[in-house]
């Protein structure tokens, strides 16, 4: 059972404001923001600034990101309902339950076993329940490709190929890519099976996309 009140409907509801002055249009990212629950994904410590523009430690050396930089992200997805999305770090699931209040079917992956697991057993007693893997982000998830959307939510310091594989044509990838200090938000249009288009963005700071083998 979610534990909601009208404080917190009503900072979600700043929350979202401050996101629109901050330049984020679309109405489906803005409305799933507004539903997600967020004081629930932290700590108890942090529950008085759940709603502030602002990331949070989550354990595993991760945090739950910058409510902008979600909806920054998600907006350059141009997700549809329906769409079949995978996710490299679900981290505490919160970009997960934002793309499940869009209408989204989420498969997502994360390395970090602890907090993997911690993640698992949390979402569905909050109502939602996206496909989790616990694996290497960077070799995606072949069994259940294509996707019509992939998101990254760490930085990496180039594009994987094997997720621009596993994309639909007609696809959209988003990534943080760059170094430790500071990353650039890329997007990747699927033109064809041989053909991308590469845009670039705003500049982020993510904690570093780890791959080769998952993590205890």
């Amino acid at each position: 059972m979610v534990i909601e009140s009208y404080r917190h409907k009503g900072l979600r509801k700043k929350l979202v404001d401050t996101l629109r002055e901050k330049g984020i249009t679309d109405m489906n990212v803005l409305q799933a923001i507004d539903r997600v629950p967020r004081h629930l994904f932290l700590d108890s410590s942090f529950l008085e600034f759940a709603y502030q523009d602002k990331a949070f430690p989550i354990g595993s050396g991760q945090t739950i990101s910058q409510p902008y930089t979600v909806a920054y992200q998600t907006e350059l997805l141009q997700v549809s309902p329906g769409d079949k999305i995978l996710e490299i770090g679900t981290g505490s699931g919160y970009q997960s339950c934002v793309l499940i209040e869009m209408g989204a079917k989420v498969y997502t992956i994360e390395r970090q076993k602890k907090l993997f697991e911690k993640t698992r057993d949390f979402l569905p007693g909050i109502g939602y329940n996206p496909k989790m893997f616990y694996g290497d982000g960077y070799k995606g998830l072949p069994p259940h490709a294509p996707f019509d959307r992939i998101i990254i939510t760490a930085a990496a310091p180039e594009i994987p190929q094997d997720l621009i594989k596993q994309m639909k044509t007609g696809g959209i990838l988003v990534i943080p890519v760059g170094p430790p200090e500071v990353q650039t938000m890329v997007s990747i249009h699927k033109i064809s099976e041989s053909e991308t288009r590469q845009f670039e963005h705003a500049q982020f700071r993510f904690v570093p996309m780890l791959g080769n083998k998952a993590k205890d």
